[in-house]
């Protein structure tokens, strides 16, 4: 009798719950103290979506992503938004070829599977709207020509939060594109001193700390993730629970313009990703309770009332879930 080969299951140490601890104990090698950002970031990679890395100067958002990008054999390239940056600086630019006697195109740093847009508010609207279909389409468009991205294409963006002179605020068109806005605070007392310690341990290599970095993604298995993350189960009473959480967002009252239906599509692809990384066979309402604040706090506006009372998006979401049943 014939046998039909068969495809080779994903290996088990390249998925799941032991890829992501492989990945942050290489981060953790020269990262301290963000251990939700590391779970953030790995889970926009999952579910094939975009970051958003908000924090003050110094707690190291860009290293943060060069030692992603450094723990993947993925192609890493780095855009630092200016004042001055243009759109043809990000997406590439055809050039006259004398010797050829046509016009070639040359690629721009958007061509990657992990793009570093530093400082992105510090670029005018125009630049940053190079950026829009990209991230939607995974396609740039120059002189009337489409050329498709990197089917691995993530960005993930910095910007910093108390800097507003010579800063363009994204616009929300372009803020809801991220599937996640991940904050990233100051390091515990204990994380700091640990960082001093590390830093110290490098010596001469401590300019270039993600030099330290172990590769231990592979592009297939990557690739890989994100499929069985797609096709992951999803139940009915949790996918419930996810509108119930988006429609409540439009009628609390602290919020004035509430979550849109692709907001509840990035919240499930986040928690299945999720659910992917923690080997789970299903998305359970943890998933989607662990995510929601980072997927919706940059989809939500509050009210003037609210804002007065120094209520945050973060503390609305949480009023309203709250409110809103666990599926059992």
């Amino acid at each position: 009798m014939n046998i039909e080969p068969q495809e080779d299951p994903i290996p088990e140490e390249t998925t799941g719950r032991t890829l992501a601890s492989q990945v942050q104990e290489q981060l953790q090698t020269v990262i301290s103290g963000q251990e939700s950002v590391i779970q953030g970031l790995l889970t926009c990679l999952v579910a094939g979506g975009h970051a958003l890395l908000e924090g003050v100067p110094g707690v190291a958002k860009t290293l943060l992503v060069k030692c992603l990008a450094a723990s993947s054999d993925c192609d890493y390239s780095r855009i630092q938004f200016t004042p001055d940056l243009m759109p043809n600086d990000i997406t590439g630019v055809n050039i006259y070829d004398q010797n050829e006697n046509r016009f070639q195109f040359r690629k721009g740093p958007v061509f990657g599977d992990i793009v570093l847009a530093d400082e992105i508010n510090r670029a005018p609207a125009k630049t940053q709207a190079a950026l829009l279909e990209a991230m939607q389409e995974k396609q740039v468009s120059i002189d009337g020509e489409r050329h498709a991205l990197s089917e691995l294409f993530t960005v993930v963006a910095t910007q910093n939060p108390v800097d507003y002179e010579g800063t363009y605020p994204l616009p929300e068109a372009q803020l809801d594109r991220f599937l996640m806005k991940l904050h990233v605070p100051y390091p515990s007392e204990d994380a700091e001193l640990e960082i001093l310690q590390r830093m110290h341990a490098l010596g001469d290599a401590a300019p270039k700390p993600e030099q330290q970095i172990q590769a231990v993604i592979q592009r297939n298995d990557l690739a890989a993730m994100r499929s069985q993350a797609r096709a992951l189960p999803i139940e009915a009473p949790v996918m419930q629970y996810i509108i119930s959480i988006i429609r409540k967002s439009r009628s609390l009252q602290s919020i004035a313009l509430g979550a849109s239906p692709r907001a509840a599509v990035m919240l499930m692809d986040a928690a299945k990703a999720l659910a992917v990384l923690r080997a789970k066979e299903f998305v359970t309402p943890d998933e989607v309770q662990t995510l929601a604040c980072p997927v919706l706090r940059h989809r939500i506006r509050l009210t003037p009332e609210a804002e007065v009372e120094g209520l945050s998006p973060d503390s609305c979401i949480q009023e309203l879930l709250q409110q809103v049943p666990i599926p059992r």
